[in-house]
C-alpha cells in the first residue's frame, strides 16, 4: 500500500471514528437532558437562559410586566424602573439564549441545541487532538472528553458553559488551520468564533484566547522586515476585525440594557459580583475575596476536577500527566523554535497552545470569586466545577497522548528486542489488562453525580406531579417562594410567557393585598394555588404537593362550614376567629361533654363588618360586638381550631382565608389555605393540608365548603 493510500485510509477511518463519537455524544446528552434533567437541574440559572430564549423568539429584549411586576420577576432578572414603564432584563448575555431560541424555532424544542453542541464539541476536540498529535490521539481525545462527568452533566443543562466552549473550540481549530494553511478565510472563521464566544461569556473567551493572542502577536512581531509581513497582517486583521465587531456588539447590548456600554447587566444586578479581589457580594452574601482565598479555592476546584470530574478520575489525570511528559520529551528532541515562526505550523505549536490554555484557564479563574460560590453552594457537587469547563480540552488531548505514548513506548521496546508481532500482542494485552481499571475508575466518578442528580429529579417529578393532571386554559397560578421574591427559583418549569399572556400566568403568593391586585391585573382567569407540605430542601427531600383550584366568591357575605377531625387522644378543643383587628373565642360544649364525636363542625361567616362563628357560643375575645372587625384593606381571616391532649400535646387546624372589602361587598378566595400544626398554633409549609393522602396524626381530616350570599 502506498503512502497516499495509507494516508487516505487513515483519514477515512478518522472521519468514521469522529462521526461515531459525535453520534454517541448526541445520544448520551439527549438522554440526559430529557431523562436525568427532565425538570432541569437545581442550578436555577437554566430558567434565566430559557426565559431569555423565549423573549428572543417573540422579538423582545425586555419583559414589561406592568402591574404584575412584583409577583412575576424571574430569577436573576434586573428591574429597570427608570423609564416611562417598568421593564426587566436578564443578567446574562443573550448570545447563548439565541442558540436555544434557534433550536426551538427549528425543532420545536430547546434540547436539540445541547445535543448539537455536545456532538460538535467532541468532534472538534478530536480534530484538535489530531492537529496536535495524530489520528489516534484525536479519537482518544474526543473519547476522553465525552467520558468526563463534567462534560456529560454540564453539557446536558441549559447553561452557557458548554456552548461557549464549543465556540472556543471552533476558534482554536480555525486558528490552527489559518496558521498552517496561511488562510485568511480560516482566520475570518476564527475571528467570528472567538467574537461570538466573547459575546456569550466575556471572561471565559478571553482566558481561552489568551495563548492564541500571545502567539498571534509574537508571529506578527517576527514577521516584521520579512516577506511574510503582508500575509500575516491580513490574517491577523481577519481574526481581529470580526472579534472586535462582537466586542462592539457586546458593548452595544450593554448600552441598550443598562444605558452604559461599559456597564454589564450582571453588574447592575449585583455591583460587587465582578472580577477582582476585595469585598464581593451578591444577594446579601458577602465574602472578602483575598488572593490567599483565591489560591485555596483554585486548588480545591482543580483537585475536585482532576480527581472526580474528568474521565476515569485520577487515572485519567495520571494519563494526562504522562501525555504532558511525552510532549516535553518530544519537544526537547525536536528542538523548540527560538521564536514563533514557520515551525509553529507543526504539531508542537498546537501542543504549546493547548498547554497555554490549561495555564490561562486555571490561573485566570482564580481572579473570579464565582468558583468560591460554586464550592460553597454545592452546585459543583452536582454539575462539576463548570467555570473550568475549558480545561477539558487540554485534558482530553494530553490524556489521549499519554495512552498513545505508553502504547508506542511498549511497542517500540518490544519490537526492537523481539519482533513486531510480539510487540502488537503485548500492547493489546496491556490494553486488555488496564481496561477494567479504567472502566472501574470511570464508573466511580460518574456514579455519584448521577445518583445525586437522579435523586433531585425524582423529587422534582413528585413536586410537579399535580400539573400533569391539569390542562390550563386562561389560568392564574399562585406559587410559593421558598427562596424569596423570585419566579423560577426554584420552580424552573413554571415559567411565564414573555408577554404574560400564556395559558397560565404564574405569580407569587404574596399576601392578601398583592393577591387581589394580581387577580385584578390578569383579568378573567381561573385562579389556582400551588402549595406543598414539607420543607423545601433544594429538591433533596420530597414534599407533598397540591394544586388547588380556587373560586373567587363575591357577595354581601360569605357563609362557610369547616368540619375537622378529632385527632387521636384529644381531650379538649377551642375555636377562634382571628383578624388583624382582634379575635373571638368560642366554646364547643358537645365535645366537652365527651360525646365521642369523630369530628367538629364549625359554621362561620364573613361580611364587610367582620367575621364570626355562627353555630358555637362565644366565650371571649378582645373585640366588642358579634363579629371580629376586618381592616380596611385586603386581609386574612383565620379560623383556628386547637385540640389538646392530657399531656399538653396539641394539634391546631388553621385556615387562612384571603378576603377583601369592596364597597358593600366581600370578596374571598375559597378554599382557604389550611395548615395542621402540632405543638404550636402556627406553622409553616411543613403543616400544609394537602388532602387526605398526606401524612397526619390519626383522626386528622378537613372538609370545607362555602357560598356567597347576596
Amino acid at each position: 500500500m502506498s503512502d497516499s493510500d495509507e494516508s487516505s485510509l487513515r483519514r477515512r477511518g478518522f472521519a468514521v471514528g469522529v462521526l461515531g463519537l459525535s453520534l454517541l455524544a448526541a445520544v448520551v446528552v439527549g438522554w440526559l437532558v430529557t431523562d436525568l434533567f427532565a425538570y432541569y437541574s437545581v442550578n436555577d440559572d437554566e430558567a434565566v437562559y430559557l426565559t431569555q430564549a423565549a423573549m428572543l423568539l417573540e422579538g423582545h429584549l425586555f419583559l414589561r410586566p406592568g402591574a404584575l411586576a412584583e409577583v412575576v420577576r424571574p430569577w436573576f432578572f434586573v428591574v429597570d424602573d427608570g423609564g416611562e414603564t417598568l421593564r426587566m432584563y436578564g443578567k446574562y448575555s443573550p448570545a447563548v439564549p439565541a442558540v436555544f431560541a434557534l433550536s426551538r424555532a427549528l425543532t420545536g424544542g430547546y434540547a436539540a441545541a445541547l445535543v448539537v453542541v455536545a456532538a460538535g464539541s467532541v468532534a472538534l476536540v478530536a480534530v484538535l487532538g489530531r492537529m496536535a498529535f495524530d489520528e489516534r490521539v484525536g479519537l482518544l481525545a474526543g473519547a476522553f472528553v465525552l467520558a468526563s462527568p463534567l462534560f456529560l452533566f454540564t453539557s446536558s443543562v441549559y447553561l452557557a458553559y458548554a456552548p461557549t466552549t464549543f465556540l472556543n473550540l471552533c476558534f482554536a481549530v480555525a486558528y490552527v488551520r489559518a496558521v498552517r494553511e496561511e488562510s485568511s478565510r480560516w482566520a475570518l472563521v476564527a475571528g467570528v468564533a472567538v467574537g461570538a464566544a466573547f459575546f456569550a461569556r466575556q471572561f471565559t473567551a478571553v482566558l481561552f484566547a489568551a495563548p492564541f493572542i500571545v502567539h498571534s502577536l509574537a508571529v506578527l512581531l517576527r514577521a516584521f522586515g520579512t516577506d511574510r509581513l503582508r500575509g500575516t497582517l491580513v490574517r491577523t486583521a481577519a481574526v481581529a476585525v470580526p472579534g472586535l465587531a462582537f466586542v462592539a456588539l457586546t458593548l452595544g447590548y450593554n448600552a441598550v440594557t443598562t444605558g452604559d456600554p461599559l456597564l454589564f447587566p450582571y453588574e447592575v444586578f449585583a455591583p460587587r459580583d465582578g472580577l477582582g479581589f476585595g469585598e464581593r457580594e451578591i444577594l446579601g452574601y458577602v465574602v472578602d475575596y483575598t488572593p490567599e482565598l483565591a489560591a485555596t479555592v483554585t486548588v480545591e476546584a482543580l483537585t475536585m476536577l482532576f480527581t472526580g470530574w474528568v474521565a476515569a478520575g485520577s487515572v485519567g489525570t495520571l494519563l494526562a500527566a504522562v501525555g504532558v511528559g511525552v510532549t516535553a520529551v518530544r519537544w526537547r528532541r525536536a528542538g523548540a523554535p527560538a521564536a514563533p515562526g514557520p515551525a509553529d505550523r507543526s504539531s508542537h505549536g498546537v501542543r504549546a497552545l493547548l498547554l497555554g490554555v490549561g495555564v490561562s484557564v486555571a490561573v485566570g479563574n482564580a481572579y473570579f470569586w464565582g468558583t468560591h460560590n460554586g464550592l460553597a453552594n454545592g452546585l459543583f457537587e452536582l454539575l462539576g466545577p463548570y467555570y473550568h469547563f475549558d480545561l477539558l480540552v487540554p485534558f482530553g488531548v494530553f490524556a489521549a497522548a499519554g495512552v498513545v505514548g505508553v502504547a508506542d513506548a511498549v511497542y517500540g521496546a518490544l519490537a526492537e528486542r523481539r519482533n513486531r508481532r510480539v510487540a502488537r500482542l503485548a500492547v493489546v494485552g496491556l490494553l486488555l489488562v488496564s481496561a477494567p481499571v479504567v472502566v472501574a475508575a470511570e464508573a466511580s466518578v460518574v456514579a455519584d453525580p448521577y445518583e445525586e442528580n437522579r435523586l433531585r429529579t425524582d423529587t422534582l417529578a413528585t413536586t410537579y406531579e399535580p400539573f400533569e393532571r391539569v390542562e390550563f386554559d386562561r389560568a392564574l397560578v399562585f406559587v410559593p417562594d421558598p427562596y424569596g421574591d423570585w419566579q423560577n427559583h426554584p420552580f424552573q418549569s413554571l415559567r411565564n410567557d414573555p408577554g404574560f399572556d400564556g395559558d397560565a400566568v404564574y405569580a407569587l403568593d404574596e399576601g392578601p393585598d398583592r393577591d387581589f391586585e394580581t387577580l385584578d391585573a390578569v383579568g378573567n382567569r381561573t385562579p389556582y394555588r400551588f402549595t406543598y407540605r414539607g420543607a423545601w430542601t433544594g429538591a433533596v427531600e420530597p414534599v407533598d404537593p397540591e394544586l388547588q383550584r380556587l373560586e373567587l366568591l363575591r357577595g354581601d357575605r360569605v357563609d362557610a362550614e369547616t368540619t375537622v377531625g378529632v385527632p387521636a387522644g384529644s381531650t379538649s378543643v377551642s375555636v377562634r376567629v382571628e383578624t388583624e383587628r382582634g379575635y373571638a373565642r368560642y366554646a364547643v360544649a358537645a365535645f366537652d361533654a365527651g360525646d365521642g364525636a369523630d369530628d367538629v363542625p364549625v359554621e362561620w361567616t364573613v361580611t364587610p363588618d367582620g367575621a364570626r362563628v355562627t353555630n358555637l357560643e362565644r366565650a371571649g375575645g378582645d373585640t366588642d360586638g358579634p363579629s371580629v372587625p376586618l381592616p380596611s384593606n385586603a386581609s386574612e381571616v383565620d379560623l383556628v381550631v386547637t385540640f389538646g391532649g392530657p399531656a399538653g400535646e396539641s394539634v391546631t387546624y388553621r385556615q387562612e382565608l384571603t378576603v377583601d372589602r369592596e364597597g358593600g361587598e366581600i370578596r374571598a378566595l375559597w378554599p382557604p389555605e389550611t395548615r395542621v400544626c402540632r405543638l404550636q398554633t402556627e406553622c409553616g409549609r411543613e403543616g400544609t393540608w394537602v388532602g387526605p393522602d398526606g401524612d397526619y396524626l390519626d383522626g386528622v381530616s378537613v372538609a370545607t365548603n362555602a357560598t356567597a350570599v347576596g
